[in-house]
């Protein structure tokens, strides 16, 4: 499997996206911000961070990057992408994904490991768990409130397409939503960090399934 992960000025996770993949198993590329083309690639990863120091809206300036046109070709193609925190902002933003993440309800930056559920099984990316688990995977986000109006939320609740529920919400998201598929289920966009918890040597291995699970079955396409 081969994967291209998206740098931003700002990108403070991308390498740890990059170690994640390539502990999976998959062969990884780094892709600047102003490059056009990501090349053959199976999945496109755009990592958290800062992009841009977060002016405007969170990911409104990296959504504009030469890179993220080629990111729509490649969705477009069918290729599959992952966003994770400020990558699923971007996805938002380039109307990837549905919805907008806003400011958290609380008003202040979140950094823990929180308790996920595992809303579906059913995608490349979640395969790896069964629906009803409960992982603990970090969070690191101020602007991590997922809103979308009835219908959208509706939609995605019929469709299957919410991946990963908070079991405690901080941050105020509607109907309790950590991370959503796009229609196709090509496409995840999450706002705890799975590419933090995959060495037990820094505390957890829950986010490991998602990376195996994903290589594998694109290694099987």
């Amino acid at each position: 499997m081969k994967a291209a992960v998206i740098v931003f000025p700002g990108s403070n996770c991308d390498r740890d996206m990059a170690v994640a993949l390539r502990a999976a198993g998959a062969d990884v590329t780094m892709v600047w911000h102003k490059d056009a083309e990501i090349g053959d690639v199976d999945l496109v990863a755009v990592p958290g961070g800062f992009s841009f120091g977060d002016y405007l809206r969170c990911g409104a300036i990296a959504a504009q990057s030469p890179v993220c046109r080629a990111l729509k070709q490649h969705v477009d193609r069918g290729g599959y992408a992952l966003g994770v925190c400020n990558g699923f902002q971007v996805l938002t933003e380039t109307g990837l994904l549905p919805g907008a993440l806003m400011r958290n309800a609380g008003l202040k930056f979140v950094c823990r490991t929180v308790p996920l559920t595992v809303a579906t099984s059913d995608s490349a990316f979640t395969q790896g768990y069964n629906a009803g688990d409960t992982i603990g995977l970090p969070v690191a986000h101020h602007d991590g409130n997922y809103t979308a109006d009835d219908a959208t939320l509706d939609a995605l609740r019929d469709a299957d397409r919410i991946a990963f529920t908070y079991s405690d919400n901080f941050n105020g998201s509607r109907n309790d939503i950590a991370g959503v598929l796009s229609a196709n289920r090509r496409v995840l966009g999450m706002m705890p960090h799975p590419e933090r918890a995959v060495d037990a040597a820094t505390g957890s291995t829950a986010g490991s399934a998602l990376f195996r699970g994903l290589v594998q079955q694109l290694a099987h396409a």
